[in-house]
């Protein structure tokens, strides 16, 4: 008996060949959407006037930053609910919507320290460029496959807790994480598109591309965080 979501919502590895194809086509498109719109979002608040003053206020001092990441990850994971849990199209437009305006705001302090430290947005496209190899690589291995990595949730789930309890205390005691933990949140990142792109193609249902693309834009931008983070060291 074919395996149904409430609604009569079909799980898209349950359809043909084709469906899937068509799937996987419309999510990777909205994920290129969410990164086009990201850039927009991003020029727009570099251009502001008060674009270094909002920078400066974010990471003004550790507790600051620690509320800016605490009110990030209710806004982003209030975002991803919204998206992955449902099945009206509207609502999973608006969590992606949310995520990337979200996005954009915590990635300009690291945006304005990048275009600085390279003189210009080299570091920004090198950064681009890397996390775009890496992201398509890590895709086609799921994707050729046909592997479930699900199974990575959990060891996500404890890396993201671990890597959170340093960041809070490096904020409060004033320490620099350093490059090893950049390089393992680039790890971590790198299990989450396995399994983000392992859930595109066995968790969701046939009406969620938007849901998963949502995912997907997610994994990408915490690569993209570390692999800048590291390119701008001095």
């Amino acid at each position: 008996m074919e395996e149904t979501l409430d609604l009569n919502y079909t799980l898209l590895r349950n359809t043909d060949q084709v469906t899937r194809t068509e799937f996987v086509k419309n999510t990777y498109k909205h994920l290129a959407g969410a990164v086009l719109a990201f850039i927009v979002v991003e020029t727009i608040l570099l251009s502001m006037p008060w674009a270094k003053s909002l920078a400066s206020a974010l990471v003004s001092s550790g507790t600051t930053w620690l509320l800016v990441l605490g009110a990030f990850m209710l806004v982003t994971n209030y975002a991803e609910k919204m998206a992955a849990k449902s099945h009206d199209r509207n609502k999973q437009y608006l969590g992606l919507g949310i995520f990337i305006v979200a996005e954009a705001i915590i990635f300009l302090p690291l945006i304005m320290m990048a275009i600085s430290a390279g003189g210009g947005t080299s570091l920004i496209q090198q950064a681009g460029l890397i996390t775009f190899a890496l992201f398509a690589g890590l895709s086609l291995v799921v994707i050729k496959t046909g592997k479930d990595f699900s199974f990575l949730k959990t060891a996500l789930t404890v890396g993201g807790v671990v890597a959170f309890g340093l960041i809070i205390a490096g904020a409060i005691f004033g320490f620099n994480l350093g490059l090893a933990f950049s390089g393992g949140m680039v790890v971590l990142a790198a299990g989450s598109i396995l399994y983000q792109t392992s859930n595109m193609v066995h968790k969701y249902s046939t009406d969620q591309h938007v849901a998963a693309a949502l995912g997907l834009f997610a994994s990408v931008m915490l690569l993209f965080w570390y692999l800048l983070s590291i390119l701008s060291r001095d």
